[in-house]
């Protein structure tokens, strides 16, 4: 005998509800989202026109669909009309594929970051988190740009200065073969530029348009004639061309001729193992108990200018300063260090050379400034063969950030004789020292720090905070490369990523409460 089995049956309940199971994620992410206020949406949705879909219910789909690894909206737009758990979220209603993708790109742009405050909010206030201690790194996920539309800064700068001098060369010629009476009316307008002068696009118009109404009274003039024609297609297109790469670059060293705001930087996980250059975003978070806290995009490849504006978005998001921030050696700068002091911050942060001085290698190395004793009262170092430097002066170097750096210069008196000296230097002469006290100062208390009892706990809890969570995201639900383009767009992208990993986090904890009760 067989159980019945007929399809055109009614069968009850009709309720969707009763085919979601209690501890299913689909209800985590239905309470979280329930529990916002209904006026954060109001800055989305001005008003005018037909009704629109209830952003609560879209929200809930475009959540649940990113813990399910479903980051297209055609593929959302699908799981609406097909999946259970997406009809019972959405209501039974069906957005298209238009509707998600324009709620999830312009609508939320100015919305996001409260939602994923206040949903921190709630984590906060069932003790998922205390936002006591901050663990923070950094990772680099590809940009949805082609990989061989790369445009470099040095190139760009290359290509203008030839073609200034291509320009200034034209110019010449062709005051050179005007009559005396014109060469003087030209030649003024040249003599404002200067021979080293950049000419700009704006005053290279200009001085097109002056040739082209010369040519008006001589249009049998053709040597003027050429002149004018290459201006006009060939020299002044190319110079607005450069100009337009040198703005889009700003201070970034290449771009994306595909994204314009991605940078190309060297992939750790390029599947070559080779460190090729791809168009990508430096997407920064931080973490504790694995739930992400902040989230902020950079443009620059490496993670030591990005700590600054990184804390000042968490500070905006949390509402007041970490109290201890831990960090890498890639965040181990002067710059930064002095940062988190004025920020009245602990920084448990490594620095470049941490691991390396406890090496036997470091240690035996006579020449590292490190193995030397330094006289605070005499301002001297002591090397150690028993040799004294000596202050000599001082140098100043301003980062791009505006940061000064302060170095003093020392000197020994006599290195001659000494039976240490090939070991200490390759110079030929006395040995001169280059440091920054302040730098020497930092590193001294990052040393302590993380030598005590709780600065070694954290660091080694670090290893376990960010890399899990960016192996969650990368490996376990696939996000290696952007769907959107610009930093706006991959900003939302990743506040929509950031939302489903807390809530996936708050589902598994809650798992976990449940088993030990049972137990």
């Amino acid at each position: 005998m067989y159980i019945q089995y007929t399809m055109d049956q009614l069968c009850l309940p009709m309720d969707l509800e009763e085919d979601i199971p209690l501890n299913h994620l689909a209800r985590v992410v239905n309470t979280a989202v329930n529990r916002l206020d209904d006026s954060i949406f109001d800055a989305a949705y001005p008003g005018g026109g037909r009704d629109s879909y209830h952003p609560k219910m879209l929200t809930k789909v475009m959540i649940y669909a990113y813990t399910q690894r479903i980051y297209s909206s055609r593929q959302i737009a699908k799981a609406v009309r097909e999946s259970i758990p997406f009809m019972w979220l959405a209501g039974r209603q069906r957005p298209d594929f238009r509707t998600l993708n324009r709620f999830r790109s312009q609508r939320m742009k100015n919305v996001l970051e409260t939602v994923f405050t206040a949903v921190l909010q709630f984590l906060a206030d069932e003790k998922y988190v205390s936002l006591e201690h901050y663990f923070m790194d950094g990772t680099k996920i590809e940009a949805n740009a082609n990989r061989y539309t790369f445009v470099w800064g040095k190139a760009v700068s290359k290509h203008k200065s030839k073609l200034q001098e291509k320009v200034q060369a034209l110019f010449e010629g062709i005051e050179a073969a005007e009559k005396q009476e014109e060469q003087e009316h030209r030649g003024q307008d040249l003599s404002e530029l200067g021979e080293s002068a950049e000419i700009s696009s704006e005053k290279l118009e200009q001085m097109t348009q002056a040739l082209e109404s010369q040519l008006l009274e001589k249009p049998k003039d053709k040597p003027l004639k050429k002149a004018v024609r290459k201006l006009r297609k060939d020299l002044l297109p190319r110079l607005q061309k450069y100009e337009q790469y040198q703005k889009l670059l700003g201070d970034r060293n290449s771009f994306s001729k595909t994204d314009p705001e991605a940078t190309f930087m060297r992939m750790k996980e390029d599947h070559m193992r080779n460190g090729q250059l791809k168009p990508a975003y430096n997407v920064q978070i931080g973490t504790e108990n694995q739930f992400i806290l902040t989230y902020s995009i950079h443009q620059r490849p490496t993670d030591t200018r990005c700590l600054e504006p990184h804390l000042e978005k968490a500070q905006q998001i949390l509402g007041k300063w970490p109290k201890t921030v831990i960090a890498d050696a890639g965040y181990g700068s002067e710059e930064n260090y002095a940062y988190l002091e004025k920020k009245e911050i602990q920084a448990v942060v490594k620095y470049s050379s941490y691991h390396k001085e406890k090496t036997k290698a470091w240690k035996a190395n006579v020449g590292k400034i490190e193995n030397w004793t330094y006289d605070t009262a005499e301002d001297h170092w002591t090397c150690p063969a028993g040799n004294r430097l000596h202050f000599h002066r001082e140098s100043k170097e301003t980062l791009e950030s505006g940061y000064d750096i302060r170095r003093r210069h020392y000197r020994s008196s006599s290195c001659e004789g000494c039976p240490l000296k090939e070991r200490c230097t390759k110079a030929a002469g006395n040995r001169e020292m280059v440091v920054s006290l302040e730098r020497l100062r930092y590193q001294k208390q990052a040393r302590e720090i993380l030598r005590s009892e709780e600065g070694y706990t954290l660091a080694v809890r670090r290893m376990t905070e960010p890399e899990s969570v960016f192996g969650q995201l990368k490996n376990n639900r696939g996000f290696r490369r952007f769907l959107l383009r610009g930093m706006e767009k991959v900003t939302l992208e990743v506040g929509w990523l950031s939302l489903a990993h807390n809530l996936l986090k708050q589902a598994a904890n809650d798992q976990k409460r449940r088993a030990a009760i049972l137990q």
